[in-house]
Protein backbone atom coordinates (compact mmCIF):
# COMPACT_ATOMS: atom_id res chain seq x y z
CA UNK A 1 0.00 0.00 0.00
CA UNK A 2 1.15 3.09 -1.17
CA UNK A 3 2.37 6.06 1.71
CA UNK A 4 1.33 9.30 1.47
CA UNK A 5 3.09 11.72 -1.38
CA UNK A 6 6.09 13.37 0.63
CA UNK A 7 7.96 15.44 -1.92
CA UNK A 8 5.02 16.52 -4.54
CA UNK A 9 5.89 18.22 -7.55
CA UNK A 10 10.04 17.17 -6.80
CA UNK A 11 10.01 16.38 -10.84
CA UNK A 12 7.93 19.16 -12.17
CA UNK A 13 4.10 17.63 -11.39
CA UNK A 14 1.48 19.90 -11.29
CA UNK A 15 -2.02 19.36 -9.48
CA UNK A 16 -3.49 20.17 -6.21
CA UNK A 17 -4.69 17.65 -2.89
CA UNK A 18 -7.45 15.70 -3.81
CA UNK A 19 -9.27 16.99 -0.44
CA UNK A 20 -8.68 20.34 -1.97
CA UNK A 21 -10.58 20.14 -5.12
CA UNK A 22 -12.79 18.14 -3.25
CA UNK A 23 -13.63 21.33 -1.17
CA UNK A 24 -13.69 23.60 -4.49
CA UNK A 25 -16.71 21.77 -5.75
CA UNK A 26 -18.83 21.30 -2.28
CA UNK A 27 -17.98 25.41 -2.47
CA UNK A 28 -19.18 25.86 -5.51
CA UNK A 29 -22.22 23.43 -5.19
CA UNK A 30 -23.06 25.48 -2.25
CA UNK A 31 -22.58 28.75 -4.42
CA UNK A 32 -24.07 31.62 -3.22
CA UNK A 33 -23.22 35.47 -3.42
CA UNK A 34 -20.87 35.89 -6.27
CA UNK A 35 -20.37 39.85 -6.10
CA UNK A 36 -17.20 40.38 -4.47
CA UNK A 37 -16.96 41.51 -0.87
CA UNK A 38 -15.19 44.74 -2.09
CA UNK A 39 -18.42 45.91 -4.20
CA UNK A 40 -21.12 47.49 -1.78
CA UNK A 41 -23.97 45.02 -3.60
CA UNK A 42 -21.73 42.27 -2.52
CA UNK A 43 -21.03 43.70 1.24
CA UNK A 44 -24.49 44.36 1.74
CA UNK A 45 -25.90 40.83 1.05
CA UNK A 46 -22.90 39.19 3.01
CA UNK A 47 -24.41 41.53 6.12
CA UNK A 48 -27.84 41.12 5.72
CA UNK A 49 -27.07 37.55 5.42
CA UNK A 50 -25.06 37.15 8.71
CA UNK A 51 -27.54 39.28 10.75
CA UNK A 52 -30.78 38.49 9.21
CA UNK A 53 -31.93 36.15 12.65
CA UNK A 54 -30.21 35.23 16.20
CA UNK A 55 -29.28 32.22 14.94
CA UNK A 56 -27.03 33.73 11.73
CA UNK A 57 -25.83 36.38 14.40
CA UNK A 58 -24.22 33.70 16.35
CA UNK A 59 -22.61 31.54 13.54
CA UNK A 60 -21.32 35.13 12.21
CA UNK A 61 -19.66 35.46 15.58
CA UNK A 62 -18.36 31.96 16.06
CA UNK A 63 -16.75 32.17 12.51
CA UNK A 64 -14.64 35.40 13.50
CA UNK A 65 -16.67 38.11 12.86
CA UNK A 66 -17.04 39.92 16.46
CA UNK A 67 -17.73 43.40 16.10
CA UNK A 68 -20.50 45.19 18.10
CA UNK A 69 -24.23 45.29 17.32
CA UNK A 70 -23.49 49.09 17.17
CA UNK A 71 -21.00 48.68 14.61
CA UNK A 72 -22.57 46.02 12.05
CA UNK A 73 -26.31 48.93 12.42
CA UNK A 74 -23.31 51.48 11.39
CA UNK A 75 -22.22 48.96 7.95
CA UNK A 76 -25.77 48.09 7.56
CA UNK A 77 -27.04 51.61 7.46
CA UNK A 78 -23.74 52.83 5.31
CA UNK A 79 -22.51 55.18 8.07
CA UNK A 80 -19.35 53.80 8.14
CA UNK A 81 -17.75 51.61 5.67
CA UNK A 82 -15.41 47.71 7.23
CA UNK A 83 -11.41 48.24 7.13
CA UNK A 84 -10.21 45.85 4.66
CA UNK A 85 -9.68 43.38 7.38
CA UNK A 86 -12.78 43.53 8.45
CA UNK A 87 -14.42 43.16 4.94
CA UNK A 88 -11.85 39.64 4.79
CA UNK A 89 -13.37 38.92 7.83
CA UNK A 90 -17.39 39.82 6.95
CA UNK A 91 -15.98 37.21 3.96
CA UNK A 92 -14.94 34.36 5.96
CA UNK A 93 -17.83 34.51 7.94
CA UNK A 94 -20.17 34.53 4.70
CA UNK A 95 -18.28 31.63 4.07
CA UNK A 96 -18.23 29.53 7.09
CA UNK A 97 -21.67 30.46 7.67
CA UNK A 98 -22.89 29.02 4.44
CA UNK A 99 -21.04 26.02 4.52
CA UNK A 100 -22.79 25.01 7.45
CA UNK A 101 -26.27 26.14 6.50
CA UNK A 102 -25.91 24.42 2.91
CA UNK A 103 -24.32 20.98 4.66
CA UNK A 104 -27.41 18.82 5.25
CA UNK A 105 -28.76 19.40 2.14
CA UNK A 106 -25.48 18.52 0.38
CA UNK A 107 -25.07 15.53 2.30
CA UNK A 108 -28.84 14.62 1.28
CA UNK A 109 -27.98 15.24 -2.25
CA UNK A 110 -24.79 13.53 -2.38
CA UNK A 111 -25.74 10.54 -0.41
CA UNK A 112 -29.37 10.33 -2.75
CA UNK A 113 -29.68 6.63 -4.25
CA UNK A 114 -26.63 4.91 -3.15
CA UNK A 115 -23.66 8.02 -3.27
CA UNK A 116 -22.76 10.64 -6.07
CA UNK A 117 -20.58 9.50 -9.06
CA UNK A 118 -17.17 10.98 -9.09
CA UNK A 119 -14.40 11.97 -11.62
CA UNK A 120 -10.71 12.08 -10.68
CA UNK A 121 -8.45 13.41 -13.69
CA UNK A 122 -4.78 12.74 -12.79
CA UNK A 123 -2.16 15.62 -11.94
CA UNK A 124 -0.45 16.99 -14.99
CA UNK A 125 2.93 15.58 -15.43
CA UNK A 126 3.47 17.26 -19.00
CA UNK A 127 6.57 19.61 -16.90
CA UNK A 128 7.83 15.97 -15.88
CA UNK A 129 10.93 14.27 -17.97
CA UNK A 130 9.43 11.19 -19.28
CA UNK A 131 11.40 8.76 -17.93
CA UNK A 132 10.30 9.86 -14.74
CA UNK A 133 6.36 9.69 -15.72
CA UNK A 134 3.99 7.83 -14.18
CA UNK A 135 1.41 5.92 -16.17
CA UNK A 136 -2.06 7.38 -14.01
CA UNK A 137 -5.10 7.59 -16.23
CA UNK A 138 -8.52 9.11 -15.91
CA UNK A 139 -10.70 7.70 -12.72
CA UNK A 140 -14.77 7.69 -11.98
CA UNK A 141 -15.74 5.86 -8.80
CA UNK A 142 -19.15 5.95 -7.06
CA UNK A 143 -18.76 7.51 -3.71
CA UNK A 144 -21.54 6.27 -1.31
CA UNK A 145 -21.10 7.96 1.72
CA UNK A 146 -20.18 11.39 1.81
CA UNK A 147 -21.17 12.09 6.04
CA UNK A 148 -17.05 12.80 6.97
CA UNK A 149 -16.11 14.42 3.66
CA UNK A 150 -18.90 16.96 4.09
CA UNK A 151 -18.80 17.56 7.73
CA UNK A 152 -14.82 18.68 7.73
CA UNK A 153 -15.93 20.33 4.60
CA UNK A 154 -18.49 22.32 6.64
CA UNK A 155 -16.42 22.76 9.81
CA UNK A 156 -13.21 24.14 7.99
CA UNK A 157 -11.50 21.20 8.98
CA UNK A 158 -9.02 20.42 6.50
CA UNK A 159 -6.92 17.49 8.07
CA UNK A 160 -10.09 16.14 8.72
CA UNK A 161 -11.25 16.27 4.98
CA UNK A 162 -7.67 14.99 3.62
CA UNK A 163 -7.91 11.91 6.06
CA UNK A 164 -11.63 11.34 4.90
CA UNK A 165 -11.10 11.91 0.94
CA UNK A 166 -7.89 9.94 1.16
CA UNK A 167 -10.81 6.74 3.13
CA UNK A 168 -11.93 7.07 0.08
CA UNK A 169 -9.80 7.15 -2.48
CA UNK A 170 -8.23 4.01 -0.70
CA UNK A 171 -11.31 2.31 -2.96
CA UNK A 172 -9.57 2.97 -6.26
CA UNK A 173 -7.16 -0.13 -5.45
CA UNK A 174 -3.29 -0.22 -4.65
CA UNK A 175 -2.77 2.45 -7.48
CA UNK A 176 -4.86 5.11 -4.67
CA UNK A 177 -1.34 6.88 -3.76
CA UNK A 178 -1.39 8.17 -7.49
CA UNK A 179 -4.94 10.30 -6.92
CA UNK A 180 -3.78 12.00 -3.85
CA UNK A 181 -3.05 14.68 -6.42
CA UNK A 182 -5.15 15.76 -8.89
CA UNK A 183 -6.03 18.44 -11.26
CA UNK A 184 -9.39 18.16 -10.94
CA UNK A 185 -12.41 16.60 -9.23
CA UNK A 186 -15.82 16.81 -10.70
CA UNK A 187 -19.31 15.36 -9.03
CA UNK A 188 -22.74 16.46 -10.04
CA UNK A 189 -25.38 16.17 -6.87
Amino acid sequence: MPERTIDFGKFGARGIKGSDAVARKLDELADGIVTPVTVRRGLMARLHYLTRTEHSRRAAREAGLTVTDRTLKAWLEEKRRPSNANLERIDAAYRQVRRQNVAPYLLRRLNANGGTRVEIHPLNQSQVPRQLQRLVEYRTMNVRRWDRIVEAWASGDQQGLDDAWEDVIVDLGSQWGQYEYVTNIGFAA
